[in-house]
């Protein structure tokens, strides 16, 4: 096993880093010259028509520069998809009592780090310059990460070395991505009105859910390998 103080260490950075996306991804939104996914002439960031994709770009309408936008998205998505590798690797070591725990932790830790991995990409290849690479991205850092949490979620529920009561943060994180991926899937097209405001809006809902079910978990881990030195 793991020492304590690497333990510790671990989850600290990962609320810290969690915290940090949450404030670069606001000052980012507000750093934002302008432009959606259908619509290059608006003004500023809009929380109801703007994916966090467009944060990332390096240029907006009449070619201006998004230099400061996107350098913060960039630094807000690089830690929070290296807290998440370090979340899955940290995490593990509670379930290596038994095969099944290890087996599934382990399988459970490389989607997690593929996810993670799948969202430093994002951030690094900004759409407007790299389409189809961030869109399929995208795809596989929230696929890889449903994988990733319904497997942690069997083996919390699974073994007795980790106290299972944390594991429902996981239960509700596990519905949250299942319902988004249904959503990024067969949910209408950000083509439309309509469709862009319900997939712009339920993106930025399941990212900040993401990162505060991270942070919830990381500090009930925390406090548990805390409570065990």
């Amino acid at each position: 096993m793991k020492s304590t103080f690497w333990q510790t260490t671990i989850y600290r950075y990962i609320l810290i880093g969690c915290g940090l996306f949450l404030l670069l991804t606001v000052a980012a939104m507000f750093t934002y010259p302008g432009g959606n996914f259908k619509d290059d002439l608006t003004t500023g960031y809009d929380f109801f028509h703007n994916f966090f994709s467009d944060l990332g770009r390096i240029t907006v309408s009449g070619g201006r520069s998004n230099l400061v936008s996107a350098l913060l998205f960039c630094l807000a998505l690089t830690l929070a998809g290296l807290g998440l590798v370090s979340f899955f690797l940290a995490f593990r070591d509670f379930f290596l009592a038994d095969s099944t725990g290890r087996v599934t932790s382990l399988i459970g830790t490389v989607f997690g780090i593929i996810s993670g991995l799948c969202f430093v990409g994002i951030a690094w290849a900004p759409y407007d310059l790299f389409f189809d690479v961030h869109y399929q991205l995208v795809f596989w850092a929230f696929r890889t990460f449903l994988l990733s949490v319904a497997l942690y979620t069997f083996v919390i529920f699974h073994q007795r070395t980790y106290p299972r009561r944390n594991g429902w943060v996981f239960v509700v994180f596990t519905v949250c991505l299942a319902a988004y991926m249904l959503l990024l899937t067969y949910g209408p097209s950000a083509k439309t009105d309509a469709g862009l405001v319900i997939q712009a809006t339920g993106q930025k809902i399941i990212t900040y859910v993401s990162i505060l079910s991270v942070m919830i978990e990381s500090w009930l881990a925390l406090r548990f390998r805390q409570d065990q030195a």
